[in-house]
């Protein structure tokens, strides 16, 4: 469940204890018309190594709120807090993978990966710095596409070397928006399954939007459904009981997998249609 500011700061050793925490977050933004609450009043805490899906309608400021995270924008009020400290700006300890890959196509994917590890780790060696990531092109499944750019790769290939990208600098906590919206149905099971493989063995929390509901029930520990916008909060969360390692066949044939899934699929679209999307 959420927790109250309050709770959150009930005593120093919650403080010290919790991992990533938002606490009473709100963003409101000026326009010529006024004030314009994107969220308000969110709290909750995450704890280190959890696999955590946001999902919601678009402008329920999911992004918003992951951005906060990430640090690229500021709560207008409340903090986002990483280990009992205020996060102002983005930082190597949080990674953010984006839908669009945000490759540089005049780089090969070995040089995009380099080109993040060399700033992080300036007093590795250049030896060093290759071996990172000529390991994390391995664990993505390209180290046979080192040498490609871009434009060479295809849309599941150049997701694998924006996650090893991210990866290689070995971050605190990974920051999924929809990394996989825009591929194919086959293309994106793989990397779901590559994507749970690889946090089963670094364990580093992640935060993902995702529209999908199979996808989250499949990936994460729990999901957080928010309320529209504006002013949206979160509404509920659910904590996804399927034991891990997950077997994608056996989640299909449990019957909590539909009764998890029809739950999610009603509160999206009946207690928090769109407008546009009532009949």
């Amino acid at each position: 469940m959420t927790q109250s500011i309050a709770q959150t700061q009930a005593s120093a050793t919650v403080d010290r204890s919790e991992f990533l925490a938002i606490d009473n977050v709100s963003k409101v933004y000026p326009t010529p018309t006024g004030s314009y609450t994107v969220l308000e009043n969110i709290s909750t805490e995450i704890k280190e190594g959890e696999f955590i899906c946001l999902i919601g309608h678009s402008g329920c400021g999911k992004t918003t709120l992951l951005n906060m995270v990430s640090g690229f924008n500021i709560p207008t009020t409340g903090e986002v807090r990483l280990r009992g400290q205020r996060i102002t700006k983005p930082g190597p300890d949080r990674m953010v993978v984006f839908q669009g890959y945000a490759l540089l196509p005049w780089l090969t994917a070995f040089e995009n990966i380099y080109l993040g590890v060399d700033q992080v780790f300036p007093n590795k060696s250049q030896g060093e710095k290759a071996a990172i990531v000529r390991e994390h092109l391995a664990m993505v499944g390209l180290a046979d596409a080192a040498d490609k750019k871009p434009p060479q790769l295809s849309g599941g290939m150049k997701q694998r070397v924006a996650i090893a990208r991210a990866l290689a600098i070995r971050p605190e906590v990974l920051i999924l928006d929809e990394p996989f919206g825009a591929l194919d149905a086959i293309t994106k099971e793989e990397l779901q399954e590559e994507l749970l493989k690889i946090w089963n063995d670094h364990k580093c929390t992640v935060l993902m939007i995702t529209h999908d509901i199979d996808e989250a029930l499949f990936l994460a520990d729990r999901l957080i459904m928010m309320t529209n916008g504006p002013a949206a909060t979160i509404g509920e969360i659910i904590d996804i009981p399927f034991p891990r390692p997950r077997d994608r066949a056996r989640i299909m044939e449990d019957p909590e997998f539909y009764n998890l899934r029809n739950y999610a699929l009603d509160y999206l679209y009946r207690r928090y249609a769109h407008d546009d999307d009532a009949e």
